[in-house]
């Protein structure tokens, strides 16, 4: 089974960052990628969750005990743990790539650890973040600026790839041969 681990916002969007989701989902899909996302269903969580089964896709939650009452309810597989530190391994253990759309905090706080356990060579999964509209302009500026001033000891290129469209991070993760 290929998978992709999505995470983004668990709270109501933007459409243009909802239509964008959709399109990543179903192309997603389409490439042969079931979903391995948080398990939430509210927000651009479950939008991309519906757009995944709509597609034929299979959905693989990964919860806690905290959103249990979020939780989607008719996923192929649903998995809840006690902490979000568990959470985030068993994301990353299912996902065969890691994608971030538009979201907050924990989003944020996911990829980049995300990031820097790719950095630390703990995983070799190909990394994307679908920078929509600009959202992420200023996380790339910022990431550029800690390589420049050596507080990342490679290129970003190395470790992530920005892509501007839901095509794109495809073709991307596609060209990674992920499995």
């Amino acid at each position: 089974m290929k998978t992709v681990c999505v995470f983004c916002s668990a709270r109501d969007v933007d459409q243009k960052y909802i239509t964008e989701a959709e399109s990543f989902a179903i192309l997603m899909v389409k490439h042969g990628y079931d979903l391995v996302w948080g398990g939430s269903d509210t927000g651009l969580m479950k939008v991309v969750a519906d757009s995944v089964q709509k597609a034929g896709g299979k959905l693989i939650g990964i919860s806690m005990e905290y959103f249990r009452e979020v939780a989607r309810k008719n996923a192929d597989e649903m998995i809840v743990t006690p902490t979000i530190g568990e959470r985030k391994e068993l994301l990353l253990e299912r996902g065969n790539a890691i994608v971030l759309l538009v979201g907050g905090i924990g989003s944020l706080d996911e990829i980049t650890e995300i990031i820097d356990l790719r950095k630390l060579d703990k995983h070799q999964k190909p990394i994307v973040i679908l920078n929509s509209y600009g959202f992420y302009d200023g996380l790339k500026t910022q990431l550029l600026r800690m390589h420049d001033e050596r507080f990342i000891p490679m290129h970003i290129d190395k470790l992530l790839f920005f892509a501007h469209t839901p095509e794109e991070a495809i073709a991307y993760i596609d060209s990674q041969k992920v499995n």
